[in-house]
């Protein structure tokens, strides 16, 4: 595997560690900010971090294109997953999320940009009877109204993973990500404004760190490190990755917040941890894949040539 593939691949992998990380954060600064605020809050905070970054190729990713991707991808998908996470419970949101790569697997097999092995749709498979063992067995303060929240999120984020790799090409992955973090603090305001009134103050530190750990870590590094990665992978191996983040989540939700856990969810997340396995497996070399009977003759040619 090529370095830039390995370092995509970590890019990945540590961008889905943190949006688990971000579950259970999210829950927490929900007890100071509504779901609307929340949003505007952390991608004005981000925007800027990132556009510092990536300021080099700002006037590049400053487009009509990237800044509406970021509206609806960003900013109404965080709002949508925030409603969700606001009436459900943590292990359910952070699970709901693992539908993800199959959807990004669809939409990219729709629109031809990938053509998904067996074995991966087979990781898919194995992923999402993991997701319902552990969406099943139940959890604190979980309520379909908040599922359906968090599924519509994860409908749309699918669709905007899919169509990503079109608008990084040629483009800073930082600097589009700042715009299309601009976009979705844009589209977050007025939804803010309608349903949560004027913010106040914090009433308590806990709502107060998580909202810090979230604005200034959980968005602008994830965000950016993924975006990093899908710019070199194809999108349905980027999507995979995103089954790090319900298992992630769920452990916060069990171990930090004290949300139960039952042995079928244990067994959920082997599950998701061996889908994403099985989904990101490179493909054996073409030689390997041969047919037992031509490999035969080929070992048989050789011999017999060098016998010759």
């Amino acid at each position: 595997m090529k370095a830039q593939n390995r370092s995509a691949l970590f890019a990945l992998a540590a961008a889905g560690t943190l949006w688990g990380l971000n579950v259970p954060l999210t829950k927490l600064a929900l007890g100071w900010l509504g779901p609307g605020w929340l949003t505007v809050a952390r991608f004005l905070v981000a925007a800027p971090v990132l556009g510092v970054i990536g300021r080099r190729g700002l006037r590049d990713a400053l487009t009509v294109r990237v800044m509406a991707s970021g509206a609806i991808g960003f900013g109404v998908v965080i709002v949508l997953q925030n409603v969700g996470i606001e009436r459900t419970s943590v292990s359910h949101a952070a699970m709901i999320v693992g539908a993800i790569p199959v959807l990004v697997a669809l939409i990219s097999a729709g629109l031809g940009q990938t053509s998904t092995r067996p074995l991966t749709w087979a990781g898919y498979a194995v992923a999402l009877v993991g997701i319902a063992l552990v969406a099943g067995a139940g959890g604190g303060g979980a309520s379909a109204r908040g599922d359906l929240f968090v599924l519509g999120s994860s409908v749309l984020s699918a669709a905007f993973i899919a169509i990503q790799p079109r608008l990084l090409a040629g483009r800073d992955a930082a600097a589009v990500t700042a715009v299309q973090f601009a976009g979705g603090a844009v589209v977050a305001l007025p939804v803010a404004i309608l349903t949560g009134g004027v913010p106040h103050g914090p009433t308590a530190v806990v709502p107060a760190v998580a909202l810090g750990l979230l604005a200034l870590a959980g968005t602008p590094l994830p965000f950016w490190l993924f975006a990093y990665g899908q710019a070199r992978v194809p999108a349905d191996l980027a999507g995979a990755f995103l089954n790090l983040e319900p298992v992630v989540g769920a452990a916060a939700g069990w171990l930090a917040l004290g949300e139960p856990a039952a042995l079928g969810q244990l067994i959920g997340v082997a599950a998701v941890l061996m889908g994403i396995v099985m989904s990101t497996a490179p493909p054996r070399p073409e030689a390997s894949r041969a047919p037992v009977t031509v490999r035969l003759r080929r070992l048989a040619y050789e011999v017999l040539s060098f016998r010759a």
